[in-house]
This record gives C-alpha cells, sequence and structure tokens, in this order.
C-alpha cells in the first residue's frame, strides 16, 4: 500500500516560449487561468479542430483533477473575411452564418466529450474593448492609421519574433496576403480594417470598420483573464503569425502583460501527407464520427503526445475503435459479474497481488500525466489492468462451475475444498480483485474523458452498430451470414464456412464460436 501514499508528481508543461519543459506553477496558487484560441465558425470543424480541442481538454481534466480551480476561455472569432464570403455566398447573414456553426461546434465538443469552457466569448460582442486595446497600442506609439485602417508597426517593438525565433525578413507579407504598399514595414499587421462595401462594421476613431484576427485575442485574453495569466494554448500553426502577433499587441499596450507557458499541439497529416482542402484530404469531425463512435476518434487524437503530429488513417481508426471497444467490453463483464455483490459488505482484503497492480497503476498514471501529458503511455498502460480482469473473470467462473459440481458430489466435498483452499484464491477474494482493478480503470478513463456517457452496453452497442455500417451490413444481413457458416459447418464444408469467416474479418466483423452460437464482435479488419 506505500506506493499509492507517494506524493503527486508535480507537472511540468512544455513552454513553447522557452523550447522545454518546465514546472506548472500557478500565479494564484490553487487557481489557473487558461486560454485557447477557438474556431472561426464558417463550415463544419475539421480533425485539425479536434485534435486542438481534445488536447486541451486533457490538459482541463487533469488540472481539475489535481484540485485547481480552472478557468478556461476559448473564443469564436465569428467576424472574418471567410465568414463574409461564405454567408454572401449562401445568401445569409454573417451572424446568422456564424451561430448556425458556433452551434455545431458545439455538438462536435459534447460528442468528443470535451467538457464546456468556463466562457465562451465572441468577437463581435467585445468591439468596444478591442477598440480601446488598439487606442492604447497608438497611445504607446506601436500602431499607425492609414485611411481607416491600423497597422502595428513592428519597428517599433524589439521584442517581435521572440516566440516563433523568426527572422524579420521571413516574415514578409507571403502568398495569402496581398502587400500593402502603404505599410511602413512589409511585416506590419491590421489591427483595424477600414470597412468595404456590402461588409459589417462597427464605429471607431478610425472610421468604420472591423477588428483584424490578432487584436481580438489580446483583448479578450486581457478582459477575462487579466494582463498576466497562466496558459495560452493553440496549435503549432497558431505560433506564427496569430500568437506572435498577439503578445506583441498584448505588450505594446500593457508592457507587464505575460503568459506563463504556451502551448502548442502538433498537426493532424493523413497517411503521413498534411491535410487540406486543396489535396482533398480533408475530414471533418462529422465524416469521422458517422462511421467511428466519437469515443474511438478521442482515443485515436490521445494516442500521439500532444505536441507531436497526428497521421490519420483508417488502420490507425481502426486499432483505436478496436481498443476502445475491448476496455468497454472488458469493464461491461466485469460489471455483470459483480452487479449481483454491490451491496455486499465483503471482509476480505483486495489480494496482495492485484493491489499491487493497482498501486503501481496509480503511479504509474500520475508520473505519466505530470511528465507532459504522456497520454501515449497512459493509454498503453490500461493493458495490464485489463488483462488481470479478463483473468479474474475467467478464473472466477471456472471457480463457480467447480463449486456448483462439488454440490452435487457431497461425500468428496470436504477433501476437494481442503485443496481448493490451498491451491487458489477463494470467491471473495476474485470480487475483491475486481471491485479493485474496475474501479481503477474507471477512474483514470474518466479523468481522460473516455468513460461513455451512456452506460457501457449502450456503448457497445453504438460501436457495433458502427462497424456494422463501416462492413456495409446490417445486422439482418450478418446473422444470414453467420447462419449460412452454421449450416455449412454442419455439412462438413469447411471451406465453404472458413470462406465466409474470412471475409466477415476482412471487413472487421470476427466471429466468435461459444457454447450457444456463433457471436459476433467488430475487430481490425484482416487481411484477406
Amino acid at each position: 500500500m506505500a506506493e499509492s501514499a507517494k506524493p503527486t508528481p508535480q507537472l511540468e508543461l512544455f513552454n513553447s516560449m522557452t523550447k522545454k519543459k518546465e514546472l506548472f506553477e500557478p500565479l494564484v496558487e490553487g487557481k489557473v487561468r487558461m486560454y485557447v484560441c477557438g474556431v472561426t465558425p464558417y463550415d463544419f470543424s475539421h480533425i485539425g479542430h479536434a485534435r486542438a480541442y481534445v488536447a486541451f481538454d486533457v490538459l482541463y481534466r487533469y488540472l481539475k483533477f489535481l484540485g485547481y480551480e480552472v478557468e478556461y476561455v476559448r473564443n469564436f472569432t465569428d467576424i472574418d473575411d471567410k465568414i463574409i464570403k461564405r454567408a454572401n455566398e449562401a445568401g445569409e447573414t454573417v451572424t446568422s452564418l456564424s451561430s448556425r456553426f458556433i452551434n455545431e461546434f458545439l455538438l462536435d465538443m459534447a460528442q468528443l466529450q470535451c467538457l464546456p469552457p468556463t466562457c465562451e466569448p465572441r468577437v463581435t460582442d467585445h468591439i468596444e474593448h478591442i477598440i480601446e486595446l488598439i487606442t492604447k497600442i497608438m497611445e504607446n506609439g506601436k500602431a499607425y492609421a492609414m485611411e481607416g485602417d491600423v497597422y502595428f508597426s513592428v519597428d517599433t517593438f524589439p521584442e517581435y519574433l521572440s516566440l516563433s525565433g523568426r527572422k524579420l525578413d521571413h516574415n514578409l507579407a507571403g502568398s495569402r496576403v496581398a502587400v500593402d504598399t502603404r505599410k511602413r514595414n512589409p511585416a506590419d499587421f491590421a489591427l483595424w480594417k477600414a470597412a468595404k462595401e456590402g461588409e459589417p462594421f462597427w464605429d471607431s476613431p478610425w472610421g468604420r470598420g472591423r477588428p483584424g484576427w490578432h487584436i481580438e485575442c489580446s483583448a479578450m485574453s486581457a478582459h477575462y483573464l487579466g494582463h498576466v495569466f497562466d496558459i495560452h494554448g493553440g496549435g503549432k500553426d497558431l505560433i506564427f503569425p496569430h500568437h506572435e502577433n498577439e503578445l506583441a499587441q498584448s505588450r505594446a499596450a500593457y508592457p507587464e502583460s505575460e503568459v506563463k507557458c504556451w502551448m502548442h499541439n502538433g498537426f493532424v497529416n493523413k497517411d503521413d501527407q498534411k491535410m487540406s482542402k486543396s489535396d482533398k484530404n480533408f475530414f471533418t469531425i462529422r465524416d469521422i464520427i458517422d462511421l467511428y463512435h466519437p469515443m474511438a476518434l478521442r482515443f485515436f487524437l490521445m494516442r500521439t503526445h500532444y505536441r507531436g503530429d497526428v497521421n490519420h488513417s483508417d488502420k490507425a481508426l481502426e486499432i483505436a475503435s478496436d481498443r476502445v471497444y475491448y476496455i468497454y467490453q472488458t469493464l461491461y463483464d466485469c460489471e455483470e459479474v459483480l452487479s449481483q455483490y454491490r451491496g455486499e459488505n465483503i471482509s476480505v482484503l483486495v489480494p496482495v497481488e492485484e493491489q499491487d497492480m493497482v498501486n503501481k497503476h496509480h503511479s504509474e498514471f500520475l508520473e505519466s500525466m505530470a511528465d507532459d501529458l504522456r497520454t501515449t503511455d497512459v493509454l498503453d498502460g490500461f493493458t495490464d489492468l485489463l488483462k488481470a480482469i479478463n483473468s479474474n473473470l475467467n478464473d472466477f467462473k471456472k471457480l463457480q462451475q467447480k463449486l456448483e459440481q462439488q454440490k452435487k458430489k457431497q461425500q468428496q466435498q470436504k477433501q476437494q475444498k481442503q485443496k481448493q483452499q490451498q491451491a487458489q484464491k477463494q470467491p471473495e477474494e476474485y470480487i475483491q480483485a475486481m471491485f479493485a482493478l474496475e474501479t481503477e480503470i474507471k477512474n483514470k478513463i474518466s479523468i481522460l474523458g473516455l468513460m461513455p456517457p451512456s452506460s457501457l452496453a449502450e456503448a457497445l452497442k453504438q460501436l457495433k452498430d458502427k462497424a456494422l455500417k463501416r462492413a456495409g451490413l446490417t445486422e439482418e444481413l450478418l446473422q444470414e451470414q453467420i447462419e449460412q457458416r452454421t449450416a455449412a459447418r454442419k455439412n462438413k464444408q469447411f471451406d465453404v464456412s472458413d470462406q465466409i469467416r474470412k471475409q466477415l474479418g476482412s471487413k472487421g466483423i470476427a466471429l466468435m464460436d461459444e457454447p450457444t452460437g456463433t457471436v459476433w464482435r467488430p475487430c481490425e479488419p484482416e487481411s484477406e
């Protein structure tokens, strides 16, 4: 029992500013203030968004588990060139389009079991704060106005590019942004954009217009969390220019502005190629959860450390789905056996072997999470506990059968019981072992956001339904094939029965012959 009494390891997080792991010490003891850049809601959210928000949900959940009171702010950029263009194409207002896709995004996040942040502000509700911040930057001589536009002057801010480590001559406007020859330096970026015909606008000291992209997060993070806060997160593509520009704006207005830890997650690639709409290898969250359980997608994303690039492939999703099914099936089988004993007061202690296993797992879980959230190791770490549950379940069922047989052989009962007591655990010890193992797994997968919101039985049914959909089958069609195989085996047509089993296996359907008949479960598709 000594291992479980170890102090919780202190959390270390990789800081993109210092390029190293650092001990996480919040500015205010017991409280964490965290800002994560949100989506621009002009379309359904893609798997890259899922990557970012699952990663920061894991951090959010773990901080809460550690006992911190977390103020988590994640914004919506609900005014942007892309939104305006899409709204015009669709013949609807910017507000209507952005609100619709905000709601769709929130549905996706709920499916992935990402906890709602403390606050989810929209840019359009903070125009006043944005104008105030731009005014402050201008008062400090770090920005200039031209014909209704306002630009940040990078030459007035020597710290510029300290986050990304880029050189200023690498920082030209590039192919996505037309070079504005009016700018003092090609690297200067817009804080305020003058209104164009047919675009939404707000009144400002510089005339009618709307905010630039970067200024919004500086204004909203300061408004909700103050000028100095603990964590600022987003995808690594935001390091430059977005976070670099945020940092410059915030410090230009208020030199004391500081983020203690900048955190960035990796990309999602498709078969080792970076995802992009133009290459048509782009997937929305909806595309994936149409064929895979949302918890399979969450598990898949967590299998890669948050700073690494995830390689999306059907095979990787199949493996994740198979793993989630195995976890849920093991826990379900355990629940079924233990259901009749839950109310009982069993005085027997948890056997030493299982208690040591639980203590070891608990310690290793905390050590892995404390080391910059090593979720890959954490997910792999469940293997031994799951095996132990299945081993205990099998042995317990065998013991129950043996005890039933002993009742029928009264004259041998005493002798057999003595042998059994010496050779193996008592029924109560199996029960306590399974309770301990089950509790440990459920506690930890709950911290990771992987415990299904419904019952385990419902989650298993959902996983099976998705497997049938991927296989292009219905339950009825599958049962027909199972019956054909059963008939073939009865007629000793083993080549036919083997062919049916192999064909189903190649579609991700595994058949298992049991005394009561043939049953099936989803599996990783076998090669034919």
